[in-house]
């Protein structure tokens, strides 16, 4: 993702109007909402060589197809800190669980997901591929992630893919507040606006900007979008490995994506970072457990 002027300022006219409405909303209900800092989300920053906290990426795929219910609930089982799972919107606005734009890799089925209707979606076998055990596996909605992530008492990475409408972020933070999931649900993604829209239906809900490349002034870039840290790809943090101290300095926590060799686990631990997504968070949390007796 190449870097320049215009995205380093991020699309800024449609955030602040995004977060106007957010206040002008506040001011009609008269409610306001109290937003989670990230000492309560994630507790101080890390250090160099302090245990990170762990993602399970894209629920657990180590164990059951991926951004499955089975695969999110072997995660929970497991007792591993966070979830990540990718949610991305139907060609009727609803929100499923799916990382990829196509259908084709995770289910039977063939075609863009932006092209099927949630009713399409859902005659779909999204287990088969990965193993017989779960044939009739089927993708879940965004409702009954959170459901689950509700009864676990788990907590959750949601990568917002792609560009969401208002109606759909709406949709979305009514109903992580519904199940009373603002201090144990994080929405993260690449599109600035989506975060905003987020926090225009729900300011308590907390966010994080996923980013591929740094900006060369992150910390002002990270407050325009008013979140509380980044979900960043490795090679940016190995290329500039003192922004996480700049980043904690300004009470903002750092994420990385996606590591699954220790030699990426000792080089993130080193650098001091609060979390580490992987494929593979059982031998992650077995290297941890060693580095901590070292």
């Amino acid at each position: 993702m190449p870097e320049s002027r215009t995205a380093e300022r991020l699309p800024a006219l449609l955030i602040v109007c995004a977060l106007a409405l957010a206040c002008v909303v506040v001011i009609m209900t008269g409610v306001t909402p109290t937003k989670i800092t990230a000492q309560e989300l994630w507790g101080s920053a890390r250090t160099p060589g302090e245990r990170a906290f762990i993602a399970s990426h894209r629920g657990g795929a180590e164990s059951a197809p991926e951004n499955t219910l089975p695969a999110v609930a072997a995660a929970l089982a497991a007792g591993f800190e966070y979830v990540e799972v990718d949610l991305a919107l139907t060609a009727d606005g609803q929100a499923v669980l799916m990382h990829d734009a196509a259908v084709d890799r995770t289910t039977d089925g063939h075609g863009l997901l932006a092209r099927m209707t949630l009713a399409d979606v859902r005659a779909l076998d999204a287990g088969s591929w990965y193993a017989a055990r779960y044939v009739g596996t089927r993708v879940p909605t965004a409702g009954e992630f959170l459901d689950l992530l509700a009864e676990r008492d788990g907590r959750a990475l949601l990568d917002l893919k792609g560009t969401w409408t208002p109606a759909a972020a709406a949709a979305l933070a009514d109903a992580v507040t519904a199940r009373g999931l603002e201090r144990r649900v994080v929405a993260s993604s690449f599109d600035a606006r989506t975060l905003a829209l987020v926090a225009a239906r729900s300011d308590a809900i907390p966010r994080m900007a996923i980013l591929r490349t740094l900006p060369s002034d992150v910390v002002r870039a990270i407050r325009q979008v008013d979140v509380r840290g980044i979900v960043v790809d490795r090679a940016a943090i190995a290329a500039r490995p003192e922004i996480v101290e700049e980043l904690h300095a300004a009470d903002l926590r750092v994420v990385v994506y996606t590591l699954n060799s220790d030699r990426h686990w000792d080089a993130a631990a080193q650098w001091g970072v609060d979390g580490i997504v992987t494929d593979d968070p059982g031998a992650l949390a077995v290297w941890q457990r060693g580095l901590a007796m070292d």
